[in-house]
């Protein structure tokens, strides 16, 4: 099954246009590589209520899956975490600590990232650091279970097997 996805660069520098969205642009080459159809992109300041508004019209454009990216590290006004959260119905933790363990293997600072991961609606919301390198690693670590975690939110799986 073909699954739809949407990309929100989280960038105060990024929304003024004073700097280039390499990570988004990463993003939808990797998913689009995959058979992904992406439906939402936007680019938009570090603002918690800006963030929330992007999640919830990405969702509405019909994304199976909201990949954030920038805004999870320590900086005061890093604050797409906790955007996030005031948006989902459901964590999903187990993503984020999947994404963290990979990638931890490669670079000790991963675990910084503050990323979180739930479910709005029929959207898997999952939130990537801002770099270009980090986002293709983070991608590269979730890839095997999310073809599956999206079927099964879609209802198009179950546990063990299709739905007749």
């Amino acid at each position: 099954m073909a699954f739809t996805f949407a990309v929100i660069t989280c960038s105060d520098k990024g929304s003024k246009g004073e700097r280039e969205d390499l990570s988004g642009k990463e993003i939808i080459n990797l998913l689009q590589a995959q058979g992904f159809s992406n439906v939402y992109y936007k680019v938009v300041p570090d603002e918690k209520e800006e963030i929330k508004k992007a999640i919830v019209e990405a969702a509405n454009a019909g994304a199976n899956l909201i990949l954030t990216t920038g805004g999870t590290g320590f900086y005061k006004r890093d604050v797409t975490p906790e955007a996030t959260l005031e948006v989902i119905q459901k964590q999903t933790p187990g993503i984020s600590e999947l994404i963290r363990h990979e990638t931890g293997k490669i670079n000790k600072r991963s675990y910084l990232s503050r990323g979180v991961s739930g479910i709005y609606e029929n959207s898997l919301i999952i939130n990537l650091p801002g770099s270009p390198k980090a986002v293709k690693e983070c991608i590269e670590a979730v890839l095997p279970v999310l073809e599956h975690g999206l079927n099964i939110l879609l209802e198009n799986e179950r546990e063990c097997g299709k739905i007749e």
